[in-house]
């Protein structure tokens, strides 16, 4: 046999290996979470609060997104510090200032977090707006290179600590390296819409709120985050009725409370619970 065709030979039986071992972990992992709770803990949350500083975001009569998106934020910190034990919350920034959107994706990706909610306020063309209500984002799958970036970064934590050693080779196959990293990537595609499913929910089920529902869309700031990653569009601030609501206390907490209990159920749901 030819060496070259050789070389392919064993290339492709160890695809197949590396297949092989994933489903069989795939299914191993249901068959667990069948009879005992899930070892998945849920650690982590990142939470962006959208613009800042030099940035205002969008406007509406009398107040910015900026603002409107770290007061959120920092109800929403200070509920799961209070209402939750086990969960870290980290702030892209908790203050107003300006962060770069590839930074905020560093500190999540540093901090190894569990899921990323980015908070934002909507906008029309209109000066005053007639549309109103929330929308939730999930990043667009049909432009995947940057999460596949990150993900490569990220992979090794998820899978194994000794993931490298152990199957001899992952970072240096190209062919191999996209098998697993397509697998994360549909994994935390599948996470996000569910996430942003159960605040869909919440924001219309409980709080009756107006919804265009979860879409995906190429947003930047969900590009680079190697995990589950949701942008929550809270309202129209040009619309005056939606920033009445926004700029309110009732309405900020109602917000933030309705992503709590999200969460509470995402984390629930991971954890077996």
């Amino acid at each position: 046999m030819p060496a070259i065709r050789k070389k392919n030979t064993y290339k492709i039986a160890f695809i197949f290996f590396i297949v092989n071992l994933f489903s069989a972990a795939v299914c191993l992992g249901q068959q667990e979470a069948a009879t005992s709770v899930s070892r998945f803990k849920f650690k982590t949350v990142i939470i962006d609060a959208g613009h800042g500083g030099k940035d205002p975001g969008a406007h509406g009569a009398y107040s910015k997104e900026k603002n409107v998106a770290l007061s959120i934020a920092k109800k929403l910190r200070d509920l799961i510090i209070d209402e939750t034990t086990g969960i870290k919350v980290v702030m892209t920034r908790s203050t107003d200032v300006f962060v770069e959107l590839h930074k905020r994706a560093d500190i999540a990706n540093n901090n190894h977090g569990n899921l990323f909610i980015s908070i934002h306020c909507n906008s029309s063309p209109q000066r005053r707006s007639t549309e109103r209500g929330t929308l939730l984002l999930v990043y667009g799958f049909h432009r995947s290179q940057e999460q596949r970036e990150a993900l490569r970064e990220n992979a090794s934590i998820y899978i194994e600590k000794d993931y490298k050693d152990k199957y001899n080779g992952y970072g240096n196959d190209a062919v191999v390296n996209t098998i697993v990293l397509n697998a994360f990537q549909q994994k935390y595609r599948k996470q996000s819409i569910q996430f942003g499913d159960l605040v869909n929910r919440e924001f219309k089920k409980t709080d009756g709120r107006h919804s265009f529902g979860v879409k995906e869309q190429g947003v930047l700031v969900l590009a680079q985050s190697g995990m589950p990653a949701v942008l929550v569009e809270t309202g129209f601030i040009n619309n005056p009725s939606d920033e009445k609501y926004l700029n309110s206390d009732a309405g900020q907490t109602e917000i933030a409370r309705s992503i709590l209990r999200s969460l509470k159920q995402y984390r629930d749901n991971l954890e077996g619970r």
